[in-house]
């Protein structure tokens, strides 16, 4: 797949998503909203893809390779011209819809903070289910000091990974974490040099290659609904989820697997 402002690798079974703005440090705008809808629509139903990974491209500057993530929303776009508030409703459901997307997708997403994330950028984090970061990687919501607000559905995500007051003060004041401080706050599941996060990156995301997909897709799911239901509820479709998993045939390989000693080889069937 060819694309302007990301690029798509397939590594393993492994899809690799590359924001690929580097003259802007990756900031988003709306064709890369666009692309990002679109490649995931085209591998949402691929069997050859049991992950994805999300990552930033390096950058240039004054001759030295510097990395980034994504810078956040393109501010130089943003100044390009007049848009009607139509258009900018457009612009902005066009954003939801991508976040909407990464966080409901039926495999798991992983976002690799290779470098510095600002406002859409740690948004569009937030919407994987991991976020591995670079210790001297730093995220931070700069949208209040800039007039404007936070999207993407942080304001349902944030308190949930790191309580009420700790949201306000992040999103209120701008505050920028490292890559150690993020983890500490619960905002990414551990962090390391910078110039390994991909390949540690690539070595976690291999962790799904021998789970069924089906099994997986049900538990993401569940867990991003688990905070709107009561305890039966909950119960009551993990029942429904197991009773639809028995009734696969990667159900079967898995039991056959087992009795045989042997690892499964799992279809997504």
């Amino acid at each position: 797949m060819f694309f302007e402002t990301i690029k798509y690798d397939l590594i393993d079974k492994t899809a690799v998503i590359t924001l690929n703005r580097p003259e802007r440090m990756n900031a988003v705008c709306e064709e890369m909203y666009d692309e990002l809808q679109a490649v995931f629509n085209s591998i949402e139903a691929d069997k050859n893809v049991n992950c994805v990974i999300i990552k930033g491209s390096p950058y240039m500057k004054n001759e030295i390779l510097k990395y980034s993530f994504c810078a956040g929303a393109d501010l130089k776009k943003h100044k390009e011209g007049k848009r009607t508030h139509s258009d900018k409703r457009k612009y902005i459901e066009k954003a939801h819809l991508v976040n909407k997307k990464i966080f409901e997708f039926q495999k798991p997403v992983i976002a690799c903070l290779n470098g510095h994330a600002r406002g859409a950028g740690v948004e569009l984090a937030l919407c994987c289910d991991f976020i591995i970061i670079g210790e001297e990687a730093t995220i931070a919501f700069p949208e209040t000091g800039l007039g404007t607000f936070v999207g993407g559905g942080v304001t349902w995500i944030l308190p949930r990974i790191v309580g009420l007051m700790e949201a306000k003060n992040l999103i209120f004041t701008g505050k920028v974490l490292n890559g150690v401080e993020a983890v500490e706050k619960g905002l990414a599941l551990f962090s390391c040099k910078i110039d390994n996060v991909y390949d540690k990156t690539l070595e976690f995301a291999m962790n799904f290659g021998n789970r069924a997909p089906v099994s997986v897709g049900y538990g993401k799911k569940l867990l991003n609904k688990s905070w709107q239901f009561d305890y039966e509820t909950s119960s009551n479709l993990e029942a429904d989820a197991i009773l639809s998993c028995m009734d696969t045939k990667d159900w079967q390989e898995g039991i056959d697997a087992f009795n045989e000693k042997r690892k499964p080889v799992y279809k997504g069937e």
